[in-house]
């Protein structure tokens, strides 16, 4: 075992309140606190209203008209009338463009939406407490990951499956850490391993930043030279910004469009200057306030948005979270995660592809934690 391995893993989760809010809800004095942290995943159905009479923003809003109108915008054909006069009128008729019913412009060529589905393995390679990417061996990983492909593809045939492995490599910390920012940045050597091991399944890679009370302006600017090879795409988690100084795991924090957009814009210069194919942001979700004025959020061609439910709990919750931050406000794409233990707490089971499939709109980004 690597002696440096363990330390920075114990780093890693070395406040013991951290871990427990993240793990034990029972911490909570009240089924509408717990309930207000984690998308109400953890209770039942009649809990999701209290936690939304104790949410600050309880209210969803739908996507504006103008967000949805650009996933069918017509085009226009010239036809001519029939001649019942010796001259043909021509009049200006829609045509409908049903190859592409997602809100954003069509896709550049190279963009993996929605000609794929992404499925990815979550985690942290040195931690067994974050993901299934650290929980087992590589080689167990990556046969447990073939597994689920398979299971993908028969589901729905018709969207071939691309497999991915997403892994933090920025992690929210419960101490202030060096610089005092209350996050940790992995080592390259980590980064690096990921990938390599990416290679073995033509797997493309996710560089998932929890920034504390960082910022995406200071963080992925250090991940540059990943984000400029073309199989490499970038996560950001609302859940650890904490935006006014707070402790990440104590209360959830929270993105503006304003940053969202930052990064697209910066994913989007990088595509540009470097010809590559369009780069995808995962945005983690699970309560109305951790993205703030969603409708702001600006669409570009070399940047593909997905919209990702990361709430955990029996399918129904799970389907009622989708429903009320996901669904009531796509953007563009959107995502799905099953979590192998804290779905299947207390006599609970995990959503099978077929249930996923079944929502609206349907997930083309499926995560395992």
């Amino acid at each position: 075992m690597n002696p440096r391995k363990s330390t920075l893993e114990k780093a890693i989760f070395r406040l013991s309140d951290f871990t427990c809010i993240k793990f034990n809800p029972k911490r909570f004095t009240s089924p509408a606190a717990a309930a207000a942290l984690f998308g109400c995943l953890l209770f039942s159905t009649s809990c999701s209203q209290e936690q939304e009479a104790h949410s600050a923003a309880a209210a969803v809003k739908a996507p504006s008209e103008a967000t949805l109108a650009t996933a069918t915008k017509p085009d226009t054909v010239t036809q001519v009338t029939a001649p019942d006069s010796a001259l043909a009128a021509k009049t200006e008729v829609p045509k409908t463009d049903t190859s592409y019913q997602y809100p954003g412009p069509k896709p550049l060529p190279g963009a993996l939406l929605p000609h794929k589905r992404i499925l990815a393995y979550y985690g942290n390679p040195l931690s067994k407490r974050m993901g299934i990417l650290g929980e087992l061996p590589e080689e167990q990983v990556l046969a447990k990951l073939d597994e689920e492909v398979a299971k993908w593809n028969k589901a729905d045939s018709l969207t071939p499956v691309q497999p991915a492995l997403h892994a933090i490599v920025v992690t929210a910390q419960g101490h202030p850490s060096a610089g005092g920012k209350y996050r940790l940045r992995m080592s390259d050597n980590m980064i690096d391993g990921v990938l390599e091991m990416a290679k073995k399944r033509d797997a493309i890679v996710f560089l998932d930043v929890q920034v504390g009370q960082s910022t995406l302006q200071e963080e992925l600017p250090r991940l540059e030279k990943y984000l400029q090879l073309p199989n490499v795409h970038l996560g950001v988690d609302a859940e650890f910004s904490m935006k006014d100084g707070g402790v990440p795991g104590r209360k959830i924090g929270t993105y503006d469009a304003a940053d969202i957009n930052y990064a697209t814009k910066y994913l989007a210069d990088l595509t540009k200057e470097h010809n590559l194919p369009p780069k995808l942001l995962i945005v983690h979700r699970f309560t109305q306030r951790m993205i703030t004025n969603a409708d702001d959020i600006k669409l570009r061609p070399e940047v593909q948005i997905v919209m990702h439910m990361d709430g955990w709990g029996p399918p129904s919750l799970k389907r009622d979270t989708y429903r009320r931050y996901i669904k009531n406000e796509p953007v563009q794409f959107t995502g799905f995660k099953l979590f192998y233990k804290n779905d299947t707490k207390n006599n609970s089971r995990l959503m099978t592809p077929e249930e996923v499939l079944a929502l609206k709109p349907t997930p083309m980004y499926i995560q395992y934690q």
